[in-house]
């Protein structure tokens, strides 16, 4: 049979009121009966009813994290990030996965309402905004996480993607590739956009004229992907260097380069975004930008906690720098050797 807290103050010797105290942290408690407080409550192994602290606070202590698509290497990071702020402060992380359809997303965000989260860390399928202010409307913090939803005045936190194109494209121009083709993943997704722009501003700055035949792609999916890498590889003059915009596509650049037989940085020079790549079986290594995804997370969290204490607080949007890591697919020694 579980211990009651009654059971927990008369062996500790205390009031009730002390025990709650001394496991919610409400009210400041000596030092000496916290601890005598505690060895009773790990003796008897007792166990808070949960329920009834939330109904009395009103608040359920636990946070509703939504991400996009599970499979992607940016989010398991983040959700550890998420994770590891929420345990701190003693919160419960539930994690769910739209898995990119709107839908779902929908479905998701109701259900989390039903159910009293004290607030959500939402990474969205888009900028469809209805059910995210209805979220927000019935008093549910929101932190968004990757992109900022125009309009709802909520948190954010994202990663600088148009930075982080311009450099990557800066470093390929800087090996000498005149060159430089984009891979698109889903063109009608801001973040996508972003890094088209700092493409862009990379080429601007490194005296490189915009070519638009030099684009390819539409939708994010390592197929898609192929298909698009098939026809810039396919083409005479071949580009000097691809940059691909996210993970997924570039996972099929990787398979179009291996299918023709060339050799990666000699015949074809390739960066990507969201770096699934630091691992030491492939090779070449390749080079990549990647973003802070864990501090991302505990980012998103932190925020989030400040606006459940404080729902009046001054809106914040955090944008954190991404890092480029050069690795031998885009070594200077070999690339820019021009199209073959």
């Amino acid at each position: 049979m579980m211990a009651t807290i009654r059971e927990v103050a008369a062996r500790a010797r205390v009031s009730v009121g002390t025990v709650s105290n001394v496991l919610s942290g409400a009210v400041p408690v000596s030092k000496r009966l916290r601890e005598r407080v505690l060895a009773v409550v790990q003796e008897l192994d007792y166990q808070p009813n949960q329920l009834a602290q939330s109904l009395k606070s009103r608040q359920t202590k636990m946070i509703g994290m939504v991400i996009r698509d599970i499979t992607h290497p940016l989010f398991a990071p983040m959700m550890r990030g998420a994770q590891d702020a929420a345990w701190l402060q003693n919160y419960l992380l539930v994690m769910l996965d739209s898995d990119r359809q709107l839908e779902r997303e929908q479905q998701i965000l109701a259900a989390l309402r039903t159910r009293r989260v004290d607030g959500i860390l939402l990474a969205a399928t888009g900028i469809e905004q209805a059910h995210v202010r209805a979220i927000c409307e019935a008093g549910i913090p929101v932190v968004c996480l990757e992109r900022e939803l125009p309009g709802l005045g909520i948190d954010c936190v994202i990663a600088d993607h148009f930075e982080g194109a311009r450099k990557c494209v800066a470093h390929l121009a800087a090996c000498g590739n005149r060159s430089i083709a984009f891979l698109h993943g889903d063109t009608s997704d801001w973040i996508e956009r972003e890094r088209f722009g700092g493409y862009r501003q990379g080429l601007e700055d490194a005296g490189v004229e915009f070519d638009q035949s030099l684009q390819a792609g539409d939708h994010s999916g390592s197929d898609e992907g192929y298909r698009a890498a098939a026809a810039l590889l396919d083409r005479r003059p071949r580009p000097a260097a691809i940059l691909a915009a996210d993970a997924t596509v570039a996972a099929g650049l990787l398979r179009a380069v291996r299918d023709r037989g060339l050799r990666c940085p000699h015949d074809i020079t390739i960066a990507a975004f969201d770096d699934p790549f630091s691992c030491d079986v492939l090779r070449p290594r390749i080079t990549a930008v990647s973003q802070p995804s864990y501090h991302m997370g505990s980012k998103a969290m932190e925020i989030l906690l400040k606006r459940i204490q404080d729902p009046d607080r001054r809106r914040s949007t955090v944008t954190l720098e991404t890092e480029l890591h050069v690795r031998e697919s885009s070594a200077c020694s070999a690339a820019g050797s021009g199209a073959a």
